[in-house]
């Protein structure tokens, strides 16, 4: 049996009144991701429990069929695991932005996408500054970057599980006044977000994006902070070997922790434009050498992170045309069994630019899955199925453990 999980992020959304009244998966032209509606099943799932944050990071988690309630320890040990970085059960690692503030408005989570190199030169200039010997900051891809915190016998952290920090992707377009990281170690945190202002400021980075009339790296976000996680294989819970295709760190990660390969992908960018046919071939090419290959796609959540409508709608078709497609037809073609399963992680609302709890529809088809009334893979279609699962981690011993 072969398995193909296709992971559209964030692509779960409210009507548009710019699309008619209809939701961007609605929208798109999406013909394979309906066949698969089609020939299969469709329902319901949520996979961030209303306590939890509404992220990627609970709800990859949870899709990946293990329990956040249980397991979710934060976001940015997730994203360590993805470089290989060795946490004590002391240690406490901490996600890390670049992002542009203006007036107290966060005008870009992103720091308009800054490069690696560039972000790579601003950590270094960071780690000239800052005095703490406990901290290490930790270049990623972009934006996307880590501080450690690692205590010792005489110094040891400050934080605890009551440490909270929001989100910049929450705060697009909004005032960070009242958003500052807050709870046991806060102080820290903010006085280093703090101290980087002027440790970037007069930065030859910054002066070239000034120059280029680019979005500035005006400062660090400490937040999505946590300690090790301790997740059992999903080669023992299902028997099945899996690889992991994305260009985001966090499912990286995940995949690193639950003893999956992953593949790195050419042209993968984890933006609007990354390369979706060059991730399809190397999906359909993983198949052979493995039982179960995921396709993470962060293209439509970064759509709604920008409130881009139009860019989302593309996103899916894109999606649906060179990652969908393909898949489908090459099981179909095999000979071999096989189930295919295309959902989202969480709803990310182009109205509010940011992620959000709630339901998510998925779709299934293949050995051994009924055949629902449904003709089309959306919320509506889901949402009227009747099939739910209020825990979304059941989603995956349902996909996996049906025997044809």
């Amino acid at each position: 049996m072969k398995y193909v999980i296709i992971i559209p992020d964030g692509c779960a959304d409210e009507p548009q009144e710019s699309l008619g009244g209809k939701t961007p998966l609605e929208a798109a032209n999406t013909p394979n991701m309906d066949a698969i509606a089609g020939k299969g099943l469709v329902g319901l799932a949520n996979h961030t429990p209303k306590h939890l944050p509404a992220g990627s990071s609970v709800a990859n988690m949870s899709l990946l069929g293990y329990s956040p309630l249980e397991n979710y320890t934060g976001r940015a040990p997730l994203e360590a695991a993805a470089q290989g970085i060795e946490l004590d059960d002391d240690d406490w690692c901490i996600r890390c932005n670049l992002v542009t503030v203006e007036g107290q408005t966060m005008k870009s989570f992103t720091a308009g996408h800054i490069s690696s190199p560039e972000a790579k030169s601003l950590l270094a200039t960071a780690q000239e500054n800052v005095a703490d010997g406990r901290l290490e900051f930790i270049p990623g891809v972009s934006y996307r970057n880590l501080l450690m915190f690692r205590p010792t016998a005489d110094a040891p952290a400050p934080f605890s599980s009551e440490t909270r920090a929001t989100p910049p992707h929450d705060l697009t377009d909004k005032s960070v006044a009242d958003d500052f990281p807050r709870g046991p170690g806060s102080d820290m945190l903010v006085d280093l977000m703090a101290q980087s202002q002027s440790w970037f400021e007069a930065h030859d980075v910054n002066k070239s994006r000034a120059a280029d009339s680019k979005p500035v790296a005006t400062n660090v976000w400490l937040w999505g902070l946590g300690q090790k996680p301790n997740l059992a294989p999903f080669s023992e819970l299902h028997g099945v070997k899996g690889a992991m295709i994305t260009a985001v760190d966090l499912l990286r990660g995940l995949a690193a922790l639950v003893g999956w390969d992953r593949i790195e992908v050419p042209g993968a960018t984890g933006y609007t434009d990354t390369d979706y046919a060059a991730k399809g071939r190397y999906a359909i090419d993983a198949l052979a050498g493995y039982d179960l290959v995921c396709v993470h796609v962060e293209a439509p959540d970064e759509s709604s992170h920008e409130g881009d409508c139009g860019k989302k709608v593309a996103s899916l078709e894109e999606i649906d045309e060179k990652i969908v497609g393909p898949l489908l037809a090459h099981l179909e073609a095999s000979g071999e069994a096989f189930r295919i399963l295309v959902t989202p992680d969480h709803p990310t609302y182009i109205s509010t630019k940011t992620h959000t709890h709630g339901d998510v529809p998925f779709a299934i088809c293949g050995a051994g899955i009924e055949v629902d009334a449904a003709d089309g893979y959306n919320e509506k279609s889901a949402a009227a199925s009747g099939l739910t699962m209020p825990n979304g981690w059941d989603l995956m011993p349902f996909f996996i453990g049906r025997e044809s």
